[in-house]
């Protein structure tokens, strides 16, 4: 009789059973998750539209429309068209679009001259949008890639890209985008310097309200390509961009990249890419306190949009997840393809 096996709990009498399944517990941390207010309620981090910045691609000509393959739902635009795409980002509260123009290969050279002119398609597309939307905030990317032949950020003499000479274009290419109306300059060329030649010649030609938002910590990263290929420039690189592109392994050379920026002008710093980074974002936040922007790239969009094609990942989640997340490592601003449906999510979810 000693061998006896003690009753399992369904053999109990129900009070005995139900007691054994009480656990004497003060602090249940499911209490604050029993229902979406009170998940509301004790949120620590929130996504809003003002968060969210809308890339565009612009185009020459008129009524020209060319989807980018390797990127579903985004396109390039010409300008009467691209007026219409933005105006439905104002409308939703985008409060902010980074520009990238898409330059004919007839106007690449070498030196990436045309980066210069006061009338290259990205001046016009500044002075087009300021006049349409005043009050949008428009960033304006500051490299030479989509000016040059070879499809690098800078200039190239024997195989080398040459750092002082390309910092000398990419300031004249500053002051055609400030002259034209830009309101935040984003170099994200990755030049050592080029923060503080910008920033002495925009005071010099009185713009000292136009911001810089430093590319501080941009990666060579795989997850590029499908950019280059709405820019028309992947097939033109020559070689890859690891001498001036920090390598994916680094993270205190971030910080030491940052603090450079930050001592030069910048106003904002901007991690890219996004979601592999998360790290990053977060350490350059804490360490340093300041505007924190992030970029989801285009590889990470496509990523996701060919799961979502497939029907292996719900869409409408995992953009507002993958979102989230970056609010949660400490971004301050989001520059991502997904920020139109993004803002339509938010407005569904107060709605």
């Amino acid at each position: 009789m000693f061998n006896r096996q003690p009753p399992r709990p369904a053999e109990l009498p129900q009070t005995e059973a139900a007691a054994t399944r009480q656990l004497s517990l003060r602090m249940r941390p499911r209490r604050n998750r029993a229902d979406a207010w009170t998940r509301r309620l004790v949120a620590e981090n929130r996504l809003s539209t003002d968060d969210l910045i809308l890339p565009v691609f612009s185009l020459d000509g008129e009524n020209r429309r060319e989807p980018v393959a390797s990127m579903p739902g985004v396109e390039r635009l010409s300008l009467d068209l691209l007026v219409g795409h933005v105006a439905q980002a104002v409308e939703l509260g985008i409060p902010a679009v980074a520009l990238f123009p898409v330059t004919p290969n007839e106007l690449k050279t070498p030196d990436g001259a045309e980066a210069a002119n006061p009338d290259n398609l990205m001046c016009r597309t500044i002075r087009t949008l300021k006049g349409q939307f005043p009050d949008l905030g428009l960033i304006g990317d500051v490299a030479l890639d989509p000016y040059t032949s070879h499809g690098h950020d800078g200039l190239v003499r024997d195989g080398v890209i040459l750092n002082d000479e390309t910092v000398e274009v990419l300031v004249a290419q500053a002051l055609a985008q400030a002259d034209a109306g830009i309101d935040i300059l984003a170099p994200s060329d990755m030049m050592d310097g080029r923060i503080g030649a910008i920033r002495d010649a925009l005071d010099a030609r009185n713009h000292q309200l136009v911001r810089i938002c430093s590319y501080a910590a941009k990666y060579a990263s795989a997850f590029y390509g499908p950019f280059r290929d709405a820019l028309n420039s992947g097939g033109l690189l020559k070689g890859d961009k690891r001498t001036y592109q920090m390598d994916p392994a680094n993270t205190d050379e971030a910080l030491r990249e940052v603090a450079l920026d930050l001592q030069e002008g910048a106003d904002m710093v901007m991690v890219k890419p996004g979601m592999p980074y998360l790290d990053i974002v977060s350490r350059v936040k804490q360490t340093f306190s300041v505007p924190t922007f992030v970029y989801q790239v285009s590889g990470e969009y496509a990523m996701l949009k060919a799961a979502t094609a497939n029907s292996w990942l719900d869409n409408d989640k995992v953009v507002m997840e993958t979102l989230l997340g970056f609010k949660r490592a400490g971004a301050d601003a989001i520059l991502t393809y997904s920020a139109i449906e993004a803002a339509k999510l938010l407005r569904q979810m107060r709605g």
